[in-house]
């Protein structure tokens, strides 16, 4: 699995997910429970990851989207 995103935007989380879940890309959302150890506040950021086979349709499609500012690097 490799990070893809990485942000506090819980809405851009739930967004990144429609797209990736349209275009049958698996993935998973880490940290998304840490509200609970952080008091709801939204500073920990959740991560999206993908299989490692996915990196380069997944980042091809956020681009498209517009959403290629909020990309990992691609190491």
């Amino acid at each position: 699995m490799r990070e893809l995103v990485r942000t506090n935007d819980m809405v851009l989380v739930s967004a990144i997910g429609a797209l990736l879940d349209g275009a049958n890309i698996h993935h998973l959302v880490l940290d998304q429970n840490m509200s609970i150890i952080e008091g709801s506040l939204g500073v920990l950021p959740r991560r999206i990851l993908v299989h490692e086979d996915d990196v380069q349709e997944a980042r091809a499609l956020l681009t498209e989207a517009g959403l290629s500012h909020e990309l990992r690097g691609d190491d």
